[in-house]
């Protein structure tokens, strides 16, 4: 026994034997368990195929679901100050920025676009729950500003899927304000008269439903999403007293007057063209269109209705 034996023999044969498996090639329905291969559960918009449980997807995924073709243009949104309060707890403000963007490959926590859906074209606008928590800053509040001016300047709708734990602590009260500022741009939009249509995703709490996500002309939510100012659990302990079953959550509120749908997500972009176009004044939705005419077919039209027409002058 050497050396050769002990380590070089067992090296080799690792390297030669070892097997590369894809990362990311199932994933784990956290409520229902069962194991779902990676395409099929993309395909599906991230939406269990045995339990229908939706899970977290992110705004440029949604986008390409939504709009026509997965074709969209990316609105600009100005750039806030970026640590007004040069806040740190554990680590600095700026350290858990560069983690989030490196995390979601996204600048901030929201995301603006313009496009068409059912050929209708609109302006949507995304929160990432996995960025920060979809915590809204002063980048938040531009976002939805700049998505409301946007609207106005074209005469579209906007279309905001909210997703957030509330407001972003690192900013103090310059991330409170944005819960005005949010206010007065969809004020903008009702001066328009152009339509504001909230979708609520899991989760929405905190400053954001006491703002922007409960001031539309239409709220739409995903199934068994939670939507609330204060969490459950907070709420028992204030008030000493047991919560009914799914309290907060989409069915709940559906039932007690808060939401006007809950829709799910693969039959969502189906719902919102049906009622874009119903608030703008349009036609239903054209499904399909004719094939175009063959160009022998055609040209084979035009000598007939020359001949047609020359035998009527004879």
């Amino acid at each position: 026994m050497n050396w050769i034996t002990n380590y070089v023999r067992p090296r080799i044969n690792s390297i030669f034997s070892r097997r590369e498996v894809p990362e990311n090639l199932w994933q784990k329905c956290s409520e229902c368990g069962t194991m779902l291969f990676h395409r099929e559960l993309s395909e599906n918009q991230n939406v269990c195929t045995n339990c229908g449980h939706h899970m977290h997807i992110t705004p440029r995924d949604r986008f390409a679901a939504l709009f026509d073709g997965g074709v969209f243009t990316e609105v600009s949104v100005p750039e806030p100050i970026a640590d007004p309060l040069k806040f740190r707890d554990q680590k600095k403000y700026p350290d858990r920025m560069k983690a989030a963007q490196k995390k979601t490959d996204e600048k901030e926590a929201m995301l603006v676009a313009a496009g068409e859906i059912g050929r209708t074209p609109i302006i949507a606008a995304a929160q990432d729950f996995s960025f920060m928590g979809g915590s809204m800053g002063m980048y938040v509040g531009n976002a939805i500003v700049a998505a409301a001016e946007e609207a106005v300047k074209l005469g579209r709708p906007l279309v905001l899927f909210s997703a957030a734990g509330g407001a972003r602590m690192q900013e103090g009260i310059l991330s409170l304000m944005q819960m005005p500022r949010t206010t007065v741009a969809v004020q903008m939009l009702k001066e328009a008269n152009l339509p504001y249509i909230v979708v609520l995703t899991h989760p929405t709490t905190g400053g954001v439903t006491a703002s922007y996500a409960m001031l539309g002309d239409v709220h739409i939510s995903e199934p068994n999403a939670l939507i609330c100012f204060a969490g459950p659990r907070v709420i028992e302990q204030t008030i000493r007293e047991k919560l009914p079953e799914g309290f907060q959550r989409a069915e709940y509120l559906l039932d007690h007057g808060m939401l006007d749908r809950v829709i799910s997500r693969t039959k969502m972009r189906g719902e919102l063209i049906t009622i874009i176009r119903m608030l703008m004044g349009l036609p239903p939705q054209i499904v399909g269109d004719l094939p175009a005419p063959d160009a022998s077919d055609e040209a084979a039209n035009d000598a007939k209705d020359a001949a047609e027409a020359a035998a009527a002058e004879s």
